[in-house]
């Protein structure tokens, strides 16, 4: 077996000068700055998680805030930075990639909870110092986790608004996604938006606690909830918005000028009415909320998704908490027509499985096929059927 400091693709830091492999990203003058914009606003620690603002388990290339400051880009991971020091915790899944995309600057943590985390925090932030963290970018349940983590230690978890990696960023970050908002082809359709609409009111009336609105936060809520579609995410036909669902409202935070014109139509339709969808921009759903709860009112939520800095506006009694949305309850149920389709959708998809693994049969004992060409293959070969709008994930692909 190799030893760790013979092998060429990892770091090694113990040398001097250090050994890093051509696939480690030098982070020295992005953490540099960092840390100055760190100073200028007295933050003595900040955590990077590597999630959005709507907890999605893929993000776009825009909120890859992780990836930019580390060069690691795995799918999981929280990055905590100190004057002195930075370390980045992620699971077994990635220990190997991230010794080859990290260089020295890092600490690579080899476990994911918060309390190791918060242990390492505790060490290295002096008594009185701020931790800080975007609180637009946490759930719920991992801000109480912090919170709880730091609580007792004499250190401060304090929330910042301004992203302090969008401070650095700049004019570097790429941009934030423009592609249309289209509304799904009729055939799709297992039930008209103004259907769900009403059964998701329905549910709002027979609830004990009669909440007065929905709030939805999770990027496929909203995607179901109207019938609609998007390509802001890699491999998630899905769009960056927030809705918050009244008896008598409907607010849709998005940014308007995507939206397809048919689906403008379809959302507008009905006004004015209890059933006119009103488009207000995607940046004035913290502030819209701030306002509506003001009022006396009851606001119902799913705590899986909805993220610290909105949930922070609302007082916590006219809070309805429950872990998933109702909207994310009734999209998990498909009536016949959706089922049909999911059929169907698994029909076409094993003819381009059955077409690889007859083509696999030909090319591997000819010596014509790798890991990777095998998985652009079957790419190809789904693409190929009807309907296809790409895979719901890279393909995953291994011999031996």
């Amino acid at each position: 077996s190799q030893t760790a400091s013979s092998r060429t693709d990892i770091r090694d830091c113990s040398t001097d000068p250090p050994y890093l492999p051509p696939t480690a990203t030098d982070t020295t003058a992005r953490l540099a700055a960092l840390r100055a914009t760190m100073r200028t606003h007295h933050v003595d620690a900040y955590i990077v998680p590597s999630t959005d603002a709507h907890m999605s388990e893929y993000i776009s290339e825009w909120d890859a805030r992780l990836g930019w400051l580390t060069g690691f880009t795995g799918s999981a991971g929280t990055v905590v930075v100190t004057q002195d020091k930075a370390a980045l915790w992620t699971d077994s899944r990635y220990w190997t990639q991230a010794e080859r995309q990290l260089d020295c600057n890092w600490e690579l943590q080899r476990t994911t909870w918060v309390e190791s985390i918060g242990l390492w925090i505790v060490e290295a932030v002096p008594v009185a110092g701020n931790v800080s963290l975007d609180p637009f970018l946490f759930s719920i349940d991992t801000w109480a986790s912090y919170s709880q983590a730091l609580q007792g230690s004499g250190r401060t978890l304090l929330p910042l608004e301004i992203n302090l990696v969008d401070e650095v960023w700049g004019d570097q970050r790429p941009p934030v996604a423009t592609s249309e908002i289209y509304s799904l082809p009729e055939a799709f359709i297992g039930s008209s938006w103004q259907e769900k609409v009403a059964g998701i009111r329905q549910q709002m009336e027979q609830h004990s606690r009669d909440p007065t609105a929905v709030l939805l936060s999770g990027l496929e809520e909203t995607a179901w909830l109207f019938n609609l579609r998007g390509d802001d995410i890699p491999y998630n036909p899905v769009f960056y918005s927030y809705t918050l669902l009244t008896h008598t409202s409907i607010s849709l935070f998005v940014d308007e000028a995507r939206l397809s014109a048919s689906a403008r139509e379809s959302l507008q339709a009905e006004c004015p009415g209890d059933l006119c969808v009103e488009l207000l921009g995607y940046g004035q759903a913290r502030a819209h909320l701030h306002r509506y709860a003001q009022g006396n009112v009851t606001i119902w939520l799913g705590t899986e998704y909805t993220n610290y800095g909105l949930y922070g506006v609302i007082p916590q009694e006219k809070l309805l908490e429950e872990s998933y949305s109702p909207v994310m309850l009734a999209k998990a149920v498909k009536n016949t027509k959706e089922q049909d389709l999911l059929r169907a959708a698994h029909v076409r998809d094993a003819v381009a499985v059955i077409q690889y693994l007859l083509w696999l049969e030909k090319m591997v004992p000819r010596g014509l096929v790798d890991e990777f060409s095998g998985a652009q293959h079957i790419d190809a070969l789904r693409k190929a059927q009807q309907h296809s709008h790409g895979p719901s994930f890279q393909s995953i692909s291994a011999s031996g």
